[in-house]
């Protein structure tokens, strides 16, 4: 029998568990497949790890995957990958603004042959104008800037084959856009559409400094075009440069006319003071993630596992490794 894994992160969830759970065991038990859930505890500050361990009686099939700080979304969903033992595995948010009624219609097409069910939404009509706006404005600068063809409208929320997953888990990047790494992998993919509810408890855990690094994540992990965009900046800018100095000499030669200088000097340092300061900006983005990465330091620590048999607690679980225990590419 086929074993799905929902994989589930948390973050302060205290509220969100219980309805979660009550929510989606009747749909996987109505699905006639074995399956676990295992939630990830990203450094929870409130009840989160007690409600979930409080609930293992209850629901056999819990298993936690407890880190021992706060690592962050992306991590810790890498984290539920490495310890899922589903022969299909599904990220969902624990809020149920991922509707657990699309799991039944995703496992369908996996059953099909798919390797990749995407869930999409419909549209974006609960989200505010600027998120809406924004997104929109994200997704497009993204296909045009990376060879990646990344869903637009869809979150973390889909349906993945193991060989998809093992995939996935051998991307050795630390700043992970785990967006782009999914639609890297590659695979034969479908998907089904949906309209994404309200939160069911809990607050959200983002905001726009979080969304906007979450934007530099994915534009530097998966583009170099930032980078080349100022080498033709540069270009243009000296090119205006020597059009603006042989007018000033031609102006002077002709009519005799002298340019006033200390405006003109000024508005032209400053001009390309700021240019120089962007694009070191831009280039410091990059140098930045490059040395995040030859530090090699692992993706997430964990601190206990709940449910896991007699696995015990793993302290240190690299990527590379979980990998290669799912039986590699």
């Amino acid at each position: 029998m086929a074993k799905i894994s929902l994989v589930i992160p948390c973050h302060n969830e205290e509220a969100a568990i219980p309805v979660f759970l009550s929510a989606v065991t009747p749909i996987m038990d109505g699905t006639g497949l074995d399956y676990e859930m295992v939630f990830v505890d990203d450094g929870s500050r409130d009840a989160t790890v007690a409600t979930i361990i409080g609930f293992s009686n209850q629901y056999p099939n819990i298993r936690l995957v407890e880190l021992s700080r706060n690592f962050g979304k992306e991590a810790a969903m890498t984290a539920g990958f490495s310890y899922a033992t589903g022969d299909a595995i599904i990220p969902m948010d624990a809020d149920l603004q991922d509707p657990p009624e699309l799991i039944p219609a995703m496992i369908t097409k996996w059953q099909e042959g798919f390797r990749v069910v995407h869930a999409v939404r419909r549209s974006r009509a609960t989200d505010s104008w600027v998120k809406r706006n924004t997104a929109m404005a994200f997704y497009g600068l993204m296909e045009g800037i990376t060879d990646v063809k990344i869903p637009a409208n869809c979150g973390d929320y889909r349906l993945m084959d193991r060989a998809v997953v093992n995939a996935i888990l051998s991307f050795p990047e630390r700043n992970r856009f785990m967006k782009g790494i999914m639609a890297a992998a590659g695979f034969k993919a479908t998907q089904v559409e949906y309209d994404r509810p309200e939160r069911a408890a809990g607050e959200t855990k983002f905001n726009f400094w979080k969304l906007w690094n979450f934007a530099l994540d994915g534009i530097t992990g998966f583009s170099t075009v930032p980078l080349r965009m100022w080498t033709y900046l540069g270009a243009i800018v000296a090119f205006w440069s020597f059009v603006f100095a042989g007018w000033i000499v031609a102006k002077t030669m002709i009519w005799g006319v002298v340019t006033p200088g200390y405006a003109t000097v000024t508005s032209v340092v400053l001009f390309l003071g700021g240019v120089q300061l962007i694009g070191i900006g831009v280039l410091g983005e990059y140098i930045g993630r490059i040395f995040a990465e030859t530090k090699r330091r692992p993706m997430f620590v964990v601190g206990a596992l709940h449910g896991f048999g007699n696995r015990g607690v793993a302290p240190v679980i690299p990527i590379d490794q979980a990998a290669a225990s799912r039986g590699g590419y």
